[in-house]
C-alpha cells in the first residue's frame, strides 16, 4: 500500500473518534467492495415510514416522513474509497428541509489477496440536526464481511456506534448489526432479506422493548454493470422501531473520461 494513502487512511479513521448512525436515512447492507479506481458512484436513498414513530424526546416524528439521501462514493485506490452523504426530509407539518451531512471512508481487502471472504471497514463521520436526532455529532465503526455464492449472497454488517455530541455522548459504544441473504433467481435479479437492528450499548443491552428491529424484504436488480437498484419492505418487530416503511435505492456509476490521443 502506497505510505501516504496509508497515513491518509490511519487520519481519517483516528480523527473520527472525535466526531453517527442513520437513522433510516440510508438503510442499506453494505458490500466489501469498493468503487473501481477512478470512477464514481451516484446514489439517490429514498424511503418512508409509512407507521413510524412520533415525537419524542424533542425529535421530530418519523411517521409520514419522507426520507432521501444524495451519496457520491469516489474509488480512489481499488481497495479505498470515500463517500459523502447529504440527508433531506420532508413531512406535511414541516416541509422539506436539510438535515445534516456524512463523510464515509471505506478500505477493503484487496482482490489480488484471494481471501476465501470480502473484508471491509468502513467508518461513517456525521453531523444530524437536533430535531431530527437526539445525537447531534456521532461516529459509526461498520466492519463488513461478505461471501457470493453461485445462488446465494450473504453480507454481515456488525456495526458499532458512537455519541460525542447530544443525549448518549457519555454513553458507550452501541451494537448495531445488520445482515443480508440474497438468492440470485437469475443472472439479472436477487431476492431475500435483510435484518437491522440497534441493541444499546455492547455490553449492557437495552430492554427488548426499547430495542429496534427490523427485517426487510429487498429485490435487487443487476440489470448493468454500472446501474444499482434495491427496492426493500420492512417491518419493525418492536415498539421502538418504525412498524413498516419502503425503502428504494437507485444509483449509476460513472467511468473516468477516456483521454484522447493527439496529433
Amino acid at each position: 500500500m502506497n505510505k501516504r494513502l496509508l497515513a491518509l487512511t490511519i487520519l481519517i479513521f483516528n480523527s473520527s473518534a472525535m466526531l453517527f448512525g442513520q437513522e433510516n436515512y440510508e438503510i442499506q447492507v453494505y458490500s466489501s467492495e469498493t468503487t473501481e479506481v477512478g470512477h464514481t458512484m451516484f446514489e439517490l436513498h429514498s424511503n418512508t415510514s409509512l407507521k413510524g414513530q412520533l415525537m419524542n424526546e424533542g425529535v421530530r416524528p418519523s411517521n409520514n416522513a419522507f426520507r432521501q439521501t444524495v451519496e457520491i462514493a469516489h474509488g480512489f485506490t481499488s481497495f479505498f474509497e470515500i463517500g459523502f452523504y447529504q440527508f433531506i426530509n420532508t413531512q406535511k407539518e414541516f416541509g422539506t428541509q436539510w438535515v445534516g451531512s456524512h463523510l464515509r471512508p471505506q478500505i477493503s481487502i484487496p482482490v489480488e489477496w484471494n481471501w476465501p471472504v470480502g473484508i471491509s471497514l468502513s467508518t461513517e463521520i456525521g453531523y444530524q440536526r437536533r430535531e431530527y436526532s437526539t445525537d447531534t455529532w456521532a461516529l459509526e465503526i461498520r466492519p463488513i464481511i461478505d461471501k457470493n455464492f453461485k445462488t446465494i449472497y450473504l453480507s454481515l454488517n456488525p456495526v458499532l456506534g458512537k455519541s460525542f455530541q447530544g443525549v448518549n455522548k457519555n454513553e458507550p459504544f452501541s451494537f448495531e448489526p445488520s445482515c443480508k441473504i440474497a438468492f440470485h433467481i437469475n443472472p439479472k435479479v436477487d431476492f431475500g432479506a435483510e435484518y437491522y437492528g440497534s441493541l444499546g450499548p455492547v455490553f449492557n443491552p437495552s430492554k427488548l422493548q426499547d430495542q429496534e428491529h427490523s427485517i426487510y424484504a429487498a429485490l435487487d436488480l443487476n440489470l448493468h454493470p454500472n446501474f444499482e437498484f434495491n427496492l426493500g419492505t420492512g417491518w419493525g418487530l418492536t415498539q421502538s422501531t418504525d412498524g413498516f416503511i419502503i425503502k428504494l435505492i437507485v444509483g449509476y456509476k460513472l467511468a473516468p473520461r477516456k483521454k484522447t490521443a493527439k496529433g
